[in-house]
């Protein structure tokens, strides 16, 4: 036994990788079959399945690497999720909303594949290349999340992801379902990246905004998550995987089908998803008007400024 042990670490030893900040997590990229013609080929023969408890013995796990290791880091970053705490707990004692929001990666329609398999009765064949010429159009699922009754919306746009989509998919929020849930708002908390559509340097997303906060009148708090956090956004776990295994190995042939699929996407504590299509297409390159840029009407918190401000109905 002693020999086995001896030459499962020979095989190994130079088929590792690990972890250069962890010198006790590694990995090695043999399967257990070439593991175990290797012990053969050193006088220890052995079965794929005896390799297979060698790894397990030695600490060989099947995982799947796991995006936890954070690039970078905000100084402010305790501050800011302190302060959305803060924030949360105050709009859940009240009759005000709390969404989160975000955009999902854009889906292309068309006879293409993807991630995931589904029971059918036949195989299915789709393109062997994914060329957006030959595609139906880019769908751009734009998401929001209402915290208070777990339950998710998407809009689904056309073009770019923008903040104009992200705006007008707010506005239809609100119009479709948020105005009748929550008669008795004064104000809505939006919790939201710091980059992408959403971007809390951009002035255009503020603008936009407001035109919203000045067509529903009613004020929108908004709180961004520090760089690199966006794994904590509420919809990142509460909504968003739910939809993926709803649409997954699904063939987008129409916008109808992703519209149906939606309908999958519910959970047995009481999720379930909305969905609207917004068939405009959204341009990018746009900036904000100069009028806005000289009234600059959104009020901006003392704490952390750059990420917590409110929009209030005002004409500029």
């Amino acid at each position: 036994m002693p020999e086995l042990e001896e030459n499962f670490h020979e095989v190994v030893k130079d088929h590792t990788a690990g972890d250069p900040q962890r010198e006790e997590v590694v990995w090695t990229y043999l399967t257990p079959r070439e593991i175990a013609e290797g012990l053969t080929a050193r006088g220890t023969p052995v079965c794929t399945e005896t390799a297979r408890d060698l790894l397990t013995e030695f600490g060989f796990v099947r995982r799947q690497a796991q995006k936890k290791r954070a690039m970078g880091a905000s100084p402010h970053r305790n501050a800011q999720f302190e302060n959305i705490a803060w924030r949360k707990a105050d709009y859940f004692d009240s009759d005000d909303p709390i969404l989160s929001m975000d955009t999902k990666k854009k889906e292309v329609l068309g006879n293409f594949s993807r991630k995931g398999s589904l029971y059918a009765t036949g195989v299915v064949e789709t393109l062997d290349h994914d060329f957006l010429s030959r595609c139906g159009g880019v769908v751009i699922p734009h998401g929001l999340y209402d915290l208070k009754r777990n339950l998710g919306h998407l809009t689904l746009g056309f073009g770019h992801d923008t903040s104009e989509l992200a705006c007008d998919s707010l506005e239809v929020w609100w119009q479709r379902h948020g105005q009748d849930a929550y008669p008795q708002a004064r104000s809505i908390l939006l919790l939201c990246d710091g980059g992408g559509s959403n971007n809390a340097r951009h002035h255009i997303f503020k603008e936009d905004l407001q035109r919203l906060v000045n067509k529903i009148a009613i004020p929108i708090r908004v709180a961004h998550y520090p760089s690199y956090c966006s794994k904590y956004n509420p919809i990142e776990h509460r909504l968003f995987p739910h939809v993926t295994r709803a649409w997954q190995g699904a063939v987008f042939y129409t916008l109808d089908l992703m519209k149906r699929l939606l309908k999958r996407a519910r959970t047995s504590t009481g999720l379930k998803v909305t969905v609207a299509v917004l068939k405009k297409f959204y341009q990018t390159e746009r900036q904000a008007s100069d009028c806005f840029l000289k009234r600059y009407p959104i009020r901006f918190d003392e704490l952390l400024p750059e990420w917590n401000y409110t929009v209030v109905p005002t004409a500029y």
